[in-house]
């Protein structure tokens, strides 16, 4: 979606192109950054270390049946478990995304593959529920602190200046971190020795280079006196930020939810206690998510939201079903078209944002677009567990599943009224730089 035109066409003005108005580079960046050689191995580097940082937060997920089982909690300690890292990431955030913007990105980014190795380190020693609420909370504030910079890294460091190229690795790198964790981590407890520690221990090895990474990235120069303030989202960029925020929201809800609970789902209507089928199920909705991204990459913004979020509630509604019939053929075929909805709704509200946000204040703008989809990774979870407690893990994923569904469907008809409203929305072309 070519954010100048619809800015331009609510503001009355004749749309034009300002290349100053998205430089390729960050103000405060080496000017010779791109020049340099190794450029693209840098933008390459960054990408990974967001994917092994994303893969770490996401180990637990086909552990969390046998942490039940060994330390005697509930589900509704689970969803608690999961709140405790989204409650540590946000603040992070918030914080971490102005601050990389001030002080560099380096100075921030250190820090938290620190916090994510210790986080690693305490799961593979834990000995108890409160260690693992410990553990959620260091990787809470890694992921937060690493979220923001690094995805503005990209939109940095890649080499020819262009920022849908650079939001499309952001989300893949996401997004296949979120899926690669629950497999690498239900492999290695199925089929390897010490189930619940040799995982952190390989997240902990793959960090290494992550940190040879951070190091080599190009030195910045503060352009503004950091100080705390309370998140803000610059004017020009609220209008993409509201619409993309809540269709982002719901997209991540269902991420909770898989994460979480679909791993014992799975198990429970398949009977099998193998720890790779659930973590598979999860990989396999984030896997659609990922390939949708690639298959639709250059479409408008705001054609991927509303084509992800009929699919989205197609899926959460397929979801449900599964469960009432105990059909495992349909909770395959409904991970296949959430993740397929989650993948398009996400890449769109991410390319929005970031083409939206001054080169100024991008880490800081991103930070409060994660801020908004990780509150709906933690949040309404708690709900989840809460009646999985009450009424069952099967009635608590069909009641969660068809109310998303519903919201879904709300924010697709609000988003087509709009769309209808707006010529400069309806005959958009895709977004593209100087440089594409």
């Amino acid at each position: 979606m070519p954010l100048d035109r619809l800015t331009a066409a609510h503001s009355g003005r004749t749309p034009r192109r300002d290349h100053r108005a998205e430089p390729s580079v960050c103000p405060h960046t080496d000017q010779d950054t791109r020049a340099r050689p190794g450029g693209r191995w840098r933008f390459w580097g960054a990408a990974y270390a967001l994917l092994i940082l994303l893969t770490g937060t996401n180990l637990p997920t086909p552990l969390y049946r046998e942490y039940q089982a060994q330390f005697g909690f509930s589900p509704l300690v689970v969803t608690l478990i999961f709140a405790a890292y989204v409650a540590a990431l946000i603040p992070s955030l918030l914080v971490a995304g102005p601050l990389s913007d001030a002080v560099g990105r380096r100075k921030v980014l250190l820090p938290a593959v620190v916090l994510a190795a210790l986080g690693s380190m305490v799961f593979a020693l834990a000995e108890g529920t409160a260690w693992l609420f410990a553990a959620r909370i260091l990787q809470g504030l890694a992921l937060g602190a690493a979220s923001g910079p690094l995805t503005a890294s990209l939109a940095e460091l890649e080499p020819t200046g262009n920022r849908r190229k650079a939001a499309l690795v952001a989300t893949v790198a996401s997004v296949g971190g979120l899926g690669l964790g629950p497999v690498l981590a239900g492999l290695l407890a199925q089929y390897a020795p010490a189930p619940h520690v040799l995982p952190f221990v390989v997240e902990i090895v793959l960090l290494v280079p992550a940190a040879a990474v951070i190091i080599a990235l190009p030195v910045t120069r503060p352009a503004t006196r950091w100080r705390p303030r309370r998140p803000e989202v610059p004017t020009e960029a609220r209008g993409a930020f509201a619409t993309s925020g809540t269709a982002g929201f719901l997209a991540f809800t269902v991420i909770g939810l898989f994460l979480t609970l679909i791993p014992t789902y799975v198990t429970t209507l398949s009977g099998s206690k193998n720890l790779l089928l659930g973590g598979a199920a999860v990989a396999l909705m984030l896997a659609c998510s990922v390939l949708a991204q690639l298959v639709a990459y250059g479409r408008p913004a705001r054609a991927l939201e509303l084509t992800g979020l009929p699919l989205l509630a197609t899926g959460l509604v397929a979801l449900a079903l599964a469960g009432a019939v105990s059909s495992l053929t349909l909770l395959l075929i409904a991970t296949v078209v959430a993740g397929t909805g989650q993948g398009l709704v996400f890449l769109g509200g991410l390319t929005a944002v970031s083409q939206a946000a001054a080169a100024e204040r991008h880490a800081e703008v991103l930070s409060s677009f994660y801020v908004i989809v990780y509150l709906g990774v933690g949040l309404p979870v708690i709900g989840v567990g809460f009646l999985a407690t009450v009424a069952g893990l099967l009635a608590a994923v069909q009641y969660f599943a068809g109310g998303v569904a519903l919201l879904c469907v709300t924010v697709l008809i609000v988003l087509a009224r709009v769309r209808h409203r707006d010529p400069a929305i309806r005959s958009a072309a895709p977004f593209r730089t100087a440089d594409d």
